[in-house]
């Protein structure tokens, strides 16, 4: 079994655990790297990337989030998902490169169509203000 092969049952498993920090913080490299769909710029270092990560579970991770497609290749996967936020049909693609420890190395989400990066980058940013007050 590959890397990612391995990571992705245990990506799952902290999906399915409503976004438990001690699951995610299991998963992330100390020096793991998030790309948003909506910030320019990558977002280095386990305690930011786990911010967007957990506000992402928090915004994303309701009763309508589904993965609808998973691509797995040596130590990439690529899963793509479907969700609705107020009333917003959401498709994106969570794009995560796993390293050699077995820990993600690096996070890319994508997300369409235009009005659903619009609802994303709104409720993200009130997510992540909120976690910091």
């Amino acid at each position: 079994m590959n890397t990612a092969q391995a990571g992705l049952a245990r990506w799952h498993s902290y999906m399915d655990s409503a976004g438990d920090p001690e699951a995610l913080s299991a998963l992330l490299a100390e020096d793991a790297v998030f790309h948003s769909p909506v910030v320019h710029t990558p977002q280095v270092g386990k305690r930011v990337v786990m911010a967007y990560l957990l506000a992402a579970a928090k915004v994303l991770g309701n009763d309508s989030f589904r993965y609808v497609r998973e691509l797995v290749d040596g130590d990439e996967m690529m899963l793509e998902f479907v969700t609705e936020l107020d009333g917003i049909a959401v498709n994106g693609v969570d794009i995560i490169r796993w390293n050699k420890d077995g820990t993600i190395a690096d996070f890319k989400v994508m997300v369409r169509p235009l009005k659903a990066v619009n609802k994303v980058w709104e409720v993200m940013a009130a997510q992540l203000q909120a976690m910091k007050g």
